[in-house]
């Protein structure tokens, strides 16, 4: 075994050899998650050392903002390949890690969206979704923050325009940003101070190196000026230099000379169409012709076919969906493919084009193909999408709302999952694709696919939080199905937005959708989607602590659940309103509630249900005083999210656990449980309950007498439910926050925060939120 000091392997048997593939990634700084973006380093990279060198002058350079890169250069001269190769080479030189977006400037398809990649990167950098915000200024201002102070290495690949590039930049020194474009880009030399670096086609000797490094291993022989004639006629170009090498590689026995006059006869087709100015252009084209005629007919027919695909990148089963074949007679047809470097495959069953190659793929099919055969691909495509998400939504959310199917042609197979871990890995390997999936559809006017697509997506988007695809789908998928007149599909996609905006903080907007949804429904006499609705609409309700509202729509829905004899969603209802009751101190009807609940989840073995059911009974039976009972049902909550494994109940059921702790004179116990809620809640992105898990820890302190960290925690829970306008929350942790400080504050300050908790609380007129008010009153010597 070789290699560096920090490659070692401690093993007690090894059986065959050892291979140390990369260094590992530098140590983050503690608390901070470092990516690791950067895709694989290109292959036989050739030369380039006097760009190189310059890239390495400017990033010894020092300076008082980002150091900005743009390299510039016609299309296929290498512009990716050097960005990554020196970015693998620098990599160590930033343990704040990299960051890698391609926006696509130059594809078939619409360019990526700044906001897009903002959110891809702050997930990158470890903030949870829901702390994720929806519009541009906001993420980028996050985005910023987030980089300040860190050393990091950013690459942007194929950007079109400096306004694709600018809300990308960090604000701070300390990262160096690598942008590519065909196109010069100057308003960011202006802005920015960005430097320049133009790449120019390969010297001879390098692109005859570059054929030789690729075809060494296949043909040792060949005349080195004949190499010389092939560089030429690929005008040195890196790109249509790598696809005419893998040709001749593939043919070892035929003569270099004979490829050559193939490759010759094929530029004069392109000689009439090209002028001076277009010479590097034609001679990718030419090398693109030129292997693309040397393809069986099948291969040809699917290379066309991909440049339908949404995106660039695909997996074998969506480019045996276009083709109309077997998953197995694809991926042979993509292995010719790859190795007439036609496509890229990038991972077990993930492959991409490169935007030259796949603008060529669409002219391909625009030129050879008749329109209908074209849409058909399409339309299959979009098929195997819906069928598959489907299929993954079945294993994932079953008792989530289904759409009707269209009906597949006989030789497309949607594929099939196993258990609810593999529809969700599918999901989120496809997200980026499902969601091109539906603005395609929108752009050809095929709105049956995109609002079906877009209503099945929402069973995902509703646990991954991905909110700027979220809107963007459901957004499209309802404008399709008002064009079709289709209100049903009209209803699903109104409150798949009242549930996005009541995930992403934004309750207003969410009831204005649920009220919408809530219409339709009731205009088609739907009573099981209105009682859906009305059950989604009372959680909105019951969050923001309108008791009275949230009593209502629950109360509905479970009326309209009992008439259609609806038990799996009744007891769902019927413990959601337990909850509510609870609030209003209403105990005893809250328990009968609850129990039954109970009783239905357990005869179904519901273990989920059951553990959600056993939180609302334990709250219910600690504002009832029986702590002891209560600590049970708490602890057994949790010890059913553990067995689940799901950090979803067990981050939400350990805070109430915490709160019986405290209870009982356990705060120690008690403190261990917020602090693991506050952990759970913040990997899953639900601010508001972390800040509560806060809220609960300074609590914690305080019981041990500790009120100086007491006071951290209340600080920041109180931030949080300001900005999130919870004001409840934000009443309760003031109020927590002034008893932290009594010992030691000015009592001016102690009293502010408690006038502040008190001006919070005149919306509500619970009996909970009656008794605060009222200490408060008391406290500060004023009226109510």
């Amino acid at each position: 075994m070789s290699g560096s000091a920090g490659n070692v392997v401690q093993a007690r048997d090894i059986q065959g050899p050892v291979h140390i593939h990369a260094p590992p990634p530098p140590p983050a700084r503690h608390g901070e998650a470092v990516p690791w973006q950067l895709p694989t380093d290109v292959r036989g990279f050739v030369n380039r050392s006097a760009e190189q060198q310059a890239m390495h002058h400017l990033l010894a350079e020092q300076a008082c903002g980002p150091q900005i890169l743009v390299l510039t250069g016609t299309a296929g001269v290498g512009k990716t390949s050097l960005a990554l190769h020196w970015a693998h080479a620098v990599r160590e030189q930033f343990p704040g890690g990299q960051l890698y977006a391609n926006l696509h400037g130059y594809d078939p398809q619409e360019p990526t969206a700044p906001a897009q990649v903002l959110e891809r990167f702050l997930r990158a950098l470890d903030v949870p979704a829901a702390a994720i915000p929806s519009d541009l200024e906001a993420l980028a201002s996050s985005y910023r923050s987030l980089v300040a102070g860190r050393r990091m290495l950013i690459v942007l690949d194929n950007a079109s325009r400096a306004a694709q590039v600018r809300p990308l930049l960090p604000g701070a020194p300390g990262c160096l940003v690598v942008v590519t474009s065909r196109h010069r880009l100057p308003g960011l030399g202006v802005r920015e101070g960005a430097r320049h670096l133009t790449l120019e086609v390969l010297a001879e000797h390098d692109a005859v190196e570059l054929l030789r490094t690729v075809t060494s291993d296949y043909r040792s022989e060949d005349d080195p000026a004949e190499l010389v004639q092939l560089a030429r006629l690929c005008a040195r170009l890196p790109l249509a230099l790598r696809i005419a090498a893998e040709r001749a590689a593939g043919r070892p026995r035929m003569l270099l000379d004979d490829l050559i006059q193939d490759l010759r006869d094929e530029s004069s087709l392109w000689d009439a169409l090209s002028s001076e100015d277009e010479e590097e252009s034609g001679a990718v084209r030419s090398v693109f012709a030129w292997s693309y005629r040397a393809l069986p007919p099948d291969a040809a027919r699917l290379f066309r076919m991909l440049g339908l695909h949404p995106t660039g990148e695909f997996s074998a089963a969506a480019a045996a969906a276009l083709v109309a074949t077997g998953v197995r007679p694809a991926r042979r047809l993509l292995d010719g493919l790859v190795a007439n470097h036609m496509v890229e495959q990038t991972g077990a069953d993930r492959f991409r084009f490169h935007d030259l190659l796949r603008a060529y793929a669409v002219d391909q099919a625009r030129g050879e193909q008749e329109p209908q055969e074209s849409e058909r691909a399409v339309r299959r495509v979009l098929a195997w999408y819906l069928h598959t998400a489907d299929a993954a939504q079945a294993r994932a959310a079953p008792h989530e709302p289904r759409v009707p199917l269209t009906l597949l042609e006989p030789d497309v197979e949607p594929a099939a999952f196993d258990d609810e871990a593999s529809a969700i890995r599918w999901f989120e390997t496809e997200r980026e694709n499902l969601a091109a999936a539906v603005r395609t559809g929108a752009a050809l006017g095929l709105d049956g696919y995109v609002h079906r697509l877009a209503t099945v997506l929402r069973a995902f988007y509703m646990v991954r939080n991905h909110f700027q695809d979220w809107f963007d789908t459901s957004r499209l998928g309802l404008d399709a199905a008002r064009r079709e007149g289709d209100r049903h599909a009209q209803a699903e996609l109104h409150e798949s937005l009242g549930m996005a905006y009541t995930q992403s903080g934004r309750p207003d907007q969410a009831v204005d959708q649920y009220q919408a949804a809530l219409a339709f429904r009731r205009e088609l006499g739907d009573p099981a989607g209105e009682a859906l609705t009305l059950n989604g609409l009372g959680l909105l309700w019951l969050r923001r602590r309108r008791l009275t509202d949230a009593q209502e729509a629950f109360e509905r829905a479970a009326a309209l659940f009992r008439a259609l004899e609806d038990t799996y969603w009744e007891p769902h209802t019927a413990v959601n309103l337990a909850e509510t009751e609870a609030a209003l101190g209403r105990l005893t009807e809250a328990e009968r509630l609850v129990r039954a609940g109970l009783e239905a989840f357990r005869e179904r073995a519901d273990r989920w249900a059951e553990g959600n059911a056993l939180r609302v009974l334990s709250l219910i039976q600690l504002a009832g005083g029986r702590a002891a009972e209560a600590l049970d049902s708490a602890q057994r909550a949790v010890d059913l999210a553990l067995d689940l494994v799901s950090a979803v109940a067990e981050g939400y059921w350990l805070t109430q656990l915490g709160h019986v702790q405290r209870a009982v004179g356990r705060p120690a116990d008690a403190l261990t449980s917020y602090h693991r809620a506050a952990v759970l809640q913040h990997g899953l992105g639900d601010r508001s309950r972390e800040a509560q898990a806060w809220d609960g820890t300074g609590r914690a302190y305080l019981d041990l007498g500790r009120p100086q960290e007491a006071t951290g925690f209340h600080r920041r829970a109180a931030a949080v439910h300001r900005e999130l306008g919870d004001r409840w929350q934000a009443a309760n942790a003031l109020c927590h926050l002034a008893a932290a400080l009594e010992s030691g504050e000015d009592p001016g300050t102690v009293q502010q925060y408690r006038r502040e908790a008190l001006t919070l609380l005149d919306e509500f007129t619970d009996p909970a939120a009656v008794r605060l008010r009222g200490r408060l009153t008391a406290t500060l010597g004023t009226d109510a």
